[in-house]
């Protein structure tokens, strides 16, 4: 019990370490010089004084900590996954999977969840916000603003970066073929395996990424905050539906959180690193005009 305790905490905790580094990441007022390899304004040239340090300093100027702390948790949110899969695999969590179900059903009808019929319907309705159709048309959407919007490279990775969880989450589900829960009815259809959860894992990719990349353009250190909690809480209210509607298994949840979040961080770590390179359009914070990402 203790070991799956653990399991579910290290893959909470990563959610949360999630949300904080997106927010780093995003939280770059500087973004546009950096984009454009410019000095600050007022500020010496750091260029001339890199050129005289030391191999490993010299490296470290280069890249801020946001860049360092994506390098720590990319693998650490494979280890997580990787780690709760395997209990899933040896039957760990069955137990704890089972409890968590069960407690949030009526006791009288168990096919039935707790509360009265509005909240189930409402789970419903949250459950939709990570379903197929709702997340293509979101992307769609943001790819064809960004096109509309000169953004052609940054459109692409939007595409790449949803349209790659989407793929993983497919083949993860065809590699582990986990089913379904049966311990009652659940009135929902469903046709592919349970672990990890699809609409958990795309989810949070898709929300994530919108979101960073929607607070890269905010200028306001309470806006960045508000747009990145709000993609973290719409990750989690759909996890948590699939929960309650009782059509997964809480570690299915956990995984498709934890898997879901580390591709998109990694992601964004790419992303930075085009940006860099000129490769993906950036945006000028400071005055609001969008730039082109290269170097003049």
């Amino acid at each position: 019990m203790s070991g799956i305790c653990l399991i579910a905490a290290l893959a909470s905790g990563f959610l949360s370490c999630v949300t904080t580094t997106t927010c780093d990441l995003s939280h770059d007022d500087a973004y546009t010089m950096e984009v454009f390899d410019l000095p600050a304004p007022g500020a010496r040239d750091s260029r001339a004084t890199e050129k005289r340090l030391p191999g490993p300093l010299s490296w470290l100027g280069r890249h801020e900590l946001a860049t360092l702390v994506l390098l720590i948790l990319v693998p650490a949110g494979v280890w997580a996954f990787v780690v709760l899969a395997d209990a899933v695999t040896e039957g760990e969590t069955e137990s704890f999977d089972e409890r968590v179900l069960l407690a949030l059903r009526n006791r009288a009808v168990v096919s039935d969840p707790l509360g009265p019929a509005w909240v189930e319907d409402m789970g419903r309705d949250v459950t939709a916000l990570g379903g197929t159709a709702f997340l293509t048309l979101l992307t769609l959407a943001v790819s064809g603003y960004l096109l509309l919007d000169s953004k052609r490279h940054a459109a692409l990775l939007v595409l790449i970066a949803v349209g790659g969880g989407v793929l993983l989450s497919a083949t993860l589900k065809l590699g582990f073929a986990r089913p379904r829960p049966d311990l009652f009815p659940h009135g929902q259809y469903v046709s592919t395996a349970s672990f990890p959860s699809g609409h958990s894992m795309v989810s949070a990719v898709t929300y994530l990424t919108l979101g960073a990349l929607l607070a890269r353009v905010q200028s306001r250190p309470a806006l960045k905050a508000y747009v990145l909690i709000l993609a973290a809480l719409l990750t989690f209210a759909v996890g948590a539906s699939r929960v309650y509607l009782g059509v997964h298994w809480p570690t299915d949840v956990l995984a498709g959180w934890t898997a879901g979040a580390t591709w998109a961080l990694l992601c964004w770590l790419v992303a930075r690193w085009l940006q860099r390179r000129g490769q993906v359009e950036g945006y000028a914070t400071e005055t609001g005009q969008a730039g082109n990402g290269r170097r003049s």
